[in-house]
């Protein structure tokens, strides 16, 4: 004869559980509060056209912000460059290119379309990370 109380239940009322938390709003804070729009500018233009990065780190006063984001910009242009220049010489291999061919004509889309994204928020204001050069560049820039 079961009577209802039976398991992990008996001899407990059943309650609800609590509501959660309400979601924690968390505001990305701007490292450019005394960054120039023009410079801002300047170095958003660098992640299309990697010579103004170059020349971004040749001034002298530059924050450590323009530093960073010039590096960045640097890194992210070479590397794309390198990755395609592996593409293509893997491609160029006899059997082992059948399968780098489908991922060469990416290459020239993809970093298109990633160094206008970057350049657009570095332009708001952000200061953002490439996922694998911002390492290595915060662990190469001073503090």
């Amino acid at each position: 004869m079961i009577d209802g109380e039976v398991g992990p239940s008996r001899g407990t009322s059943w309650a609800p559980p609590p509501p959660p938390p309400p979601p924690r709003v968390t505001v990305a804070a701007r490292a450019v509060a005394t960054v120039r729009p023009e410079t801002r500018a300047f170095v958003a233009l660098s992640y299309p056209f990697w010579p103004l990065a170059l020349i971004a780190l040749l001034d002298a006063k530059g924050s450590r912000f323009v530093r960073r984001q010039a590096w960045q910009a640097l890194g992210f242009n070479f590397g794309m460059y390198g990755l395609g220049a592996l593409l293509s010489t893997v491609a160029s291999i006899p059997l082992l290119g059948w399968s780098a061919w489908p991922l060469l004509p990416f290459i020239v889309p993809v970093t298109v379309v990633a160094s206008v994204v970057y350049a657009f928020r570095v332009w708001q204001g952000d200061d953002i990370s490439v996922p694998v050069i911002s390492d290595w560049v915060d662990a190469r820039l001073p503090a």
